[in-house]
């Protein structure tokens, strides 16, 4: 999967459609989309979910708000 999707699965999620994001992120088997998913999971209010895919990732879990790593991820996708 591409970039792109991962920043269009970020948009979304932004947008409320967190549903369409996390189906993005679950098709994606990379480290990147993993990030993605804990994002997302950490979004939904479910921490230890998201800790699983932070493993995942290779990625230390957010700090700061969830706004803030969502954009910082998104930086880091180039975007």
């Amino acid at each position: 999967m591409t970039s792109e999707a991962l920043l269009q699965a970020i948009r979304l999620a932004q947008a409320g459609d967190w549903q369409a994001a996390h189906e993005i992120a679950q098709a994606d088997p990379g480290a990147d989309a993993a990030w993605v998913h804990a994002w997302l999971h950490r979004l939904e209010g479910d921490p230890a979910n998201a800790g699983y895919w932070y493993r995942r990732a290779g990625r230390s879990p957010g700090q700061g708000s969830v706004a803030e790593e969502g954009a910082a991820i998104a930086r880091a996708l180039g975007g």
